[in-house]
C-alpha cells in the first residue's frame, strides 16, 4: 500500500541499533554528511549525549561511555570520521551477528525416557555382570519408573519397565521382580515438578 503522504516504518530502512529509535539514526546519519569536522565532532558528542539520557544508567560511567561511543560508530557503519574520546576498534565484534547453533537432532526411540536413559541402556550393555552394573540398573529401573508415572499421568506398570529394560540393553539385564523393588514414586512431587515446567 503506497498512499501519498503515509510513511510507515515497515517501508522504511531497516534501524541498526532500534533500541535508540528512527530519530537518532537519522541523526546520525546527518552527522556523517556534515563536512565541517569540528562541526561533526560537537554533532558526535551532542547525540552521545542523547543516547546517554535514554539508557539506562546501571553501568560504570567509563563501561557506559564505551558502550555508547561504540554504538554511535555501530550505526554510522563505522563512517563517521571523528575523534572519538574512546577506543572503538573493538565495536566490530559487537555488530556481529553469533553463527546460527545447530539443534541437536538424535533420535530416540522412546520420548518418554529421554536421551539421558539411552545413554545409560548403553552404558548397561557394556558393563561387566556384577554388583557396580546391579547398582545402576536398579537406579535405571526407579528413574524408568519415575519417568512412566510422569508421562502417563500416575500410572505406571513394574512389568512394563522390566520388559523396557531387557530390550534396551539387548537382554543383558533382566530384572527379577520376585526380588527387585522399586523405590516408592512421589506422584504429587512430580505433580509439582510439571507445574514448575509450565
Amino acid at each position: 500500500m503506497n498512499i501519498q503522504g503515509l510513511d510507515y516504518n515497515t517501508q522504511r530502512k531497516k534501524l541498526v541499533l532500534p533500541e535508540y529509535g528512527r530519530e537518532v539514526q537519522s541523526m546520525v546519519d546527518y552527522c556523517v554528511t556534515i563536512a565541517d569536522r569540528s562541526e561533526r565532532q560537537r554533532c558526535a558528542e551532542a547525540i552521545v549525549a542523547t543516547m546517554e539520557r535514554m539508557t539506562v544508567k546501571g553501568h560504570s560511567n567509563a563501561e557506559q561511555k564505551q558502550k555508547l561511543w561504540d554504538h554511535l560508530a555501530i550505526m554510522s557503519d563505522f563512517k563517521l570520521d571523528i575523534d572519538y574520546p574512546v577506543d572503538v576498534s573493538h565495536a566490530h565484534k559487537i555488530a556481529e551477528k553469533p553463527k546460527p547453533m545447530t539443534y541437536p537432532m538424535t533420535r530416540i526411540p522412546v520420548r518418554h525416557y529421554g536421551k539421558m536413559m539411552f545413554r545409560l541402556f548403553d552404558k548397561l550393555k557394556t558393563m561387566p555382570a556384577g554388583k557396580d552394573r546391579d547398582i545402576l540398573a536398579g537406579y535405571t529401573a526407579n528413574q524408568m519408573k519415575r519417568d512412566l508415572v510422569q508421562w502417563s499421568h500416575g500410572s505406571s506398570d513394574d512389568e512394563k519397565v522390566a520388559s523396557d529394560l531387557a530390550r534396551f540393553t539387548d537382554g543383558k539385564i533382566q530384572l527379577d521382580l520376585d526380588k527387585f523393588k522399586f523405590e516408592r514414586v512421589n506422584l504429587h512431587e512430580i505433580k509439582e515438578n510439571r507445574k514448575k515446567k509450565k
